[in-house]
């Protein structure tokens, strides 16, 4: 059953399902336990691009929801987590850890995970996540928080690792680090779309 709530603009779609209750540094452990697990489960749905080090995989979309979701502080705290257990256990990408060679690859999408829940979870907290336009424009912003480290940190794996000139290591960088996603993204985008006003008229028919 719903916890019971008082729904405010800044109310999280978590503190509209379970409710802000008395023992909240519990339920937040919880939270963050359960999203880190489901960043983890979702990273494990990963496409290797022979011609990209950087995989497609479906953690960017658990990332984006949980930020929206939690709200930017438990949002973010919960992907430092995901990040902090990739040191002990296989929770990346196609079961690696921080230590496997092409996780370095990837390191500047991985950091930004962090600066994109806390993104999509600030907007949230606006209120964003309730109508499906600025849902949309919140998943946007969210995927921009990835992509910018993310490039950045990929054009800096190429000129260490390659003698690339700026133009074509621009070119390589956009073909291997972002245009390759896009389809994936925009699918991802509508799912949120449908999905998040959609539970929000749902918690407002039923708190």
């Amino acid at each position: 059953m719903m916890a019971s709530l008082t729904l405010t603009p800044s109310s999280t779609l978590a503190e509209a399902v379970f409710g802000k209750t008395e023992n909240s540094l519990l339920r937040s452990l919880m939270l963050i336990v359960a999203g880190s697990a489901l960043i983890a489960l979702s990273a494990q749905l990963a496409i290797r691009l022979p011609f990209s080090p950087v995989p497609v995989t479906g953690q960017t979309f658990a990332v984006l929801i949980i930020g929206m979701a939690y709200g930017s502080r438990l949002g973010s705290l919960t992907v430092l987590a995901y990040l902090l257990e990739g040191l002990f256990l296989p929770v990346f990408a196609e079961a690696r850890t921080w230590f496997h060679p092409f996780t370095l690859w990837t390191a500047g999408y991985l950091i930004g995970f962090v600066f994109a829940a806390f993104a999509t979870g600030w907007l949230a907290e606006k209120g964003w996540d309730r109508h499906a336009l600025t849902t949309a424009l919140a998943m946007l912003i969210g995927n921009l928080a990835i992509y910018i480290p993310g490039m950045l940190w990929l054009a800096t794996m190429y000129v260490t690792n390659t003698e690339m000139a700026l133009v074509p290591l621009a070119l390589t960088v956009f073909i291997k680090g972002f245009s390759v996603f896009l389809v994936g993204d925009i699918a991802k985008l509508v799912l949120a779309v449908l999905a998040f006003p959609a539970v929000w008229k749902w918690v407002a028919r039923n708190r």
